[in-house]
């Protein structure tokens, strides 16, 4: 494959000729990176097998990982989820377009690859006028797993894009930074009361204020219908060590004993109590809101691992809306690192 292609289109006015010829890509079963709300995607025709294979080899992606497959609108479920609860219904006349993805009975026209082989369908409407405008031109779904080489960070830029899958891809989309930077929620309504199988951009608390009773659940039978809930994920090749500012003392030893050792040090922080310690050699100080940190964490990430660092010190946040899914990152991105 060439070098792959990039083309900025406005968010404000998307170009109707830009967005044409990247649905030509798609419809030619080529792969194209958007931009959405959350993160980057990397979209393929949700219905063309091959299509939806060549997404898996870019990616380096392990095959039982489901696809999220992104619609234009609610009137477009029917094309993959054979039935939808009257929650399910609720729930995306509420929040979609936006970062929730629903968990559905599938269709039996959806590829396997899609599915990861299961019964299920993952479904959402992004809340971008890039990607809805490519999406109702296209007319049709289009699979948006994460535009990164498989368990790294995601990417919130095209520039993140072009770093994991220059050559891999046909076409990117550069639509600017995206506004959320965490994936979206991800809930199954084929259960009662409805299950989070990944916290993202949407709380679990906005969510029962929608429709009551959700629950949590460690169920491998169903994480397995969503991504980013069993395999190497939110990862830099650094290793990462979470501190809450309380430990502002282990913090500061922490960095003195990597140095006298010789090894490179990056560190995110967030809080007053930490920012003013003797730094790291590599450090990264985000605003203390948490829509700013979600927005930058996974570019910190990633700028960290540029500079070739051993260890990457985090300043945790309050586990609370938004700071649930930062932190279920964090820890994903810890484990496959500890």
């Amino acid at each position: 494959m060439p070098i792959t292609k990039i083309i900025q289109v406005s968010t404000e006015h998307p170009d109707a000729d830009k967005i044409q010829y990247a649905v030509g890509v798609l419809h030619a079963g080529g792969l194209v990176a958007f931009p959405t709300e959350t993160v980057y995607g990397l979209g393929a025709d949700a219905l063309n097998a091959e299509a939806v294979q060549k997404v898996f080899e870019a990616k380096g992606r392990p095959s039982d990982n489901p696809l999220i497959v992104h619609i234009a609108s609610l009137e477009n479920v029917q094309q993959f989820a054979a039935s939808v609860s009257e929650k399910g219904l609720q729930l995306a006349r509420r929040f979609w377009p936006g970062p929730l993805t629903l968990v559905f009975q599938r269709k039996i026209n959806v590829p396997n690859g899609v599915t990861a082989g299961l019964e299920t369908v993952a479904l959402r409407v992004p809340d971008h006028p890039v990607t809805l405008e490519l999406l109702r031109q296209f007319k049709g779904g289009i699979v948006g797993p994460s535009a990164n080489v498989s368990g790294k960070p995601s990417p919130t830029s095209a520039e993140h894009v072009y770093n994991d899958l220059n050559g891999k891809i046909d076409l990117i989309i550069d639509a600017g930074s995206t506004t959320i930077g965490v994936e979206s929620t991800v809930l199954d309504v084929t259960v009662d009361p409805p299950v989070i199988l990944r916290i993202g951009g949407l709380s679990k608390e906005d969510i029962e204020k929608e429709i009551g009773e959700v629950r949590w659940t460690n169920a491998i039978e169903l994480l397995r219908r969503s991504p980013g809930t069993r395999h190497r994920h939110y990862a830099p090749h650094a290793r990462v060590i979470l501190f809450a500012p309380a430990d502002e003392e282990k913090f500061r030893q922490f960095i003195q004993q990597n140095k006298a050792q010789q090894k490179k040090v990056g560190s995110i922080t967030y809080s007053k109590v930490l920012a003013g310690i003797e730094q790291s050699s590599f450090h990264v100080i985000l605003e203390s809101s948490i829509e700013h940190v979600a927005r930058n964490l996974f570019k910190a990430l990633r700028e960290l691992d540029r500079q070739e660092v051993d260890v990457i010190l985090v300043e945790s946040v309050e586990e609370k809306g938004l700071g649930a899914a930062v932190m279920d990152r964090l820890r994903k991105a810890a484990l496959h690192n500890g």
